[in-house]
């Protein structure tokens, strides 16, 4: 999707054939980015946050905060940037990507991956809060580099975008919660409706009053807390914005990529441009890792979140190009020229960071997290199945279906599955023809006799 939209924008002819609103491109991207922070705040999991609160701050918070700065330190001495506008740019960079993050941490969420540990909830909350933080630091330094009021009211501008957005979320969330009432018609499409509708207007309605990280947070606020009101009614109405998602995932990703146009890359930029975004990540991958050390994680786990933690595309996509419009307008020969090392810089980020880090996510996912499948053994279907050899039992049986069947479990047979991941493609595979075998599994079983492992002594302690 990304790279068709680049294709769009860059291939000669058919560039000269397509023409793409900027107005119009902004407002698709922001309804989209609506309905990912929407879905998020369906996703998260409120039991989960009171258990990691003190890693979701410390993960929204450190990461972007450290990037910011480093890059502004790395690109001051490579690009001689000044250091303010070296902060515009660290923030630009700095901000990880919702679009990428939620949709991927919402798949391993569905499938258990992680979610004994609360990493999906983790993340999506934390990201959520990390571009909103990103935002308001670089709205911050925005007005600092051009004296748009003082440097103090910059800052109080910054924590009235967060307190805002906070208070918004409440209300609108809390009046979500009463309205509609359970006896309408239509419930499920109501709720939807008026869901969707309080967080598109809350982002545009941010935008049109200079509060552009207000809208994100109340979006993921009232979400949250209607998804808390309505407790389990919230599924079908979260599936209901997942067929939204999946209508304008592709729109959104296919804008980003038309917003990167290839000539705007300055050859002289694009070498020390990458030094400062691969220093800045290096040292993003690391502060991660060591912030959740104390977070009761393993190892693996440690570095799928840090690995998580890497794409970027929404929130420099939104605003990689603000500085350099504000610089034209000023009419500043200079500042243009910062203004396209920043665009440079976040066109670069995306095209390297974005793709890079969903793949990660979909590959260390299934391998670096534990799955938790609740009320069944986990175990991926496809998975082999052996006993523990601690407990034999004579004539045990192995069961192909341990993902929606456990067959020994259910004959009783004290063996421990012990799974061993296939390739998505195979278990792909296996998932549409289980049903069948499943059956079959079940005659095999009750012909082996397995069925004599359910009597009295048919315990794990029985055969120890």
């Amino acid at each position: 999707m990304l790279l068709a939209g680049l294709l769009l924008r860059n291939v000669p002819y058919v560039t000269d054939a397509i023409f793409i609103n900027t107005h119009w491109s902004a407002a698709l991207r922001n309804i989209a980015l609506s309905i990912i922070l929407t879905r998020a705040g369906l996703g998260l999991d409120p039991s989960v946050l009171r258990r990691l609160k003190a890693v979701c701050v410390r993960v929204a918070v450190g990461p972007c905060v450290v990037e910011a700065c480093i890059d502004a330190v790395v690109s001051h001495f490579l690009l001689s940037l000044p250091w303010v506008w070296g902060f515009i740019l660290g923030f630009v960079l700095a901000a990880v990507s919702p679009a990428v993050v939620v949709p991927s941490m919402l798949l391993l969420q569905k499938d258990g991956y992680g979610v004994e540990k609360g990493i999906p909830t983790l993340l999506m909350a934390a990201g959520s809060f990390d571009g909103i933080l990103a935002i308001t630091g670089f709205s911050t330094c925005l007005g600092i580099a051009f004296s748009t009021g003082s440097t103090w009211m910059n800052i109080l501008k910054g924590l009235l975008v967060v307190v805002g957005g906070i208070i918004a979320g409440l209300i609108l969330g809390l009046f979500l919660c009463l309205f509609p009432s359970n006896d309408q018609e239509d419930l499920v499409l109501r709720r939807t409706l008026m869901l969707l509708g309080l967080s598109i207007f809350s982002v545009f309605f941010s935008n049109v009053i200079g509060f552009a990280g207000a809208g994100g947070l109340c979006t993921l606020v009232l979400s949250f807390l209607a998804a808390l009101g309505w407790k389990t009614e919230k599924a079908p109405v979260a599936a209901m914005v997942g067929r939204c998602w999946d209508v304008f995932q592709p729109l959104l990703f296919g804008l980003i990529g038309a917003e990167i146009t290839i000539t705007s890359l300055s050859p002289s930029t694009v070498g020390l441009g990458m030094a400062c975004i691969l220093i800045g990540l290096v040292i993003r991958l690391l502060v991660t890792f060591l912030l959740v050390h104390f977070g009761g994680f393993t190892l693996k786990e440690k570095v799928f979140i840090a690995v998580a933690w890497l794409p970027k595309a929404t929130v420099q996509a939104a605003i990689g190009s603000k500085a350099l419009d504000m610089a034209r307008e000023e009419g500043d020969e200079t500042s243009i020229q910062f203004g396209l090392v920043v665009l440079t810089l976040a066109v670069l980020a995306i095209l390297t960071t974005a793709p890079i880090g969903a793949l990660g996510i979909g590959l260390t996912g299934p391998r670096l997290l534990t799955r938790y499948v609740k009320g069944q053994l986990s175990g991926l279907l496809g998975s082999v199945v052996q006993f523990s050899t601690s407990h034999p039992v004579p004539g045990g049986c192995c069961s192909f279906f341990a993902d929606d069947l456990p067959l020994c479990g259910a004959y009783g047979c004290p063996g421990v599955m012990q799974c061993v991941w296939l390739p998505g493609i195979a278990a792909a595979v296996w998932r549409q023809v289980h049903l069948s075998f499943a059956a079959f599994g079940c005659c095999v079983l009750q012909a082996l006799d397995c069925s004599r492992h359910t009597t009295n002594s048919a315990t794990p302690e029985a055969y120890a």
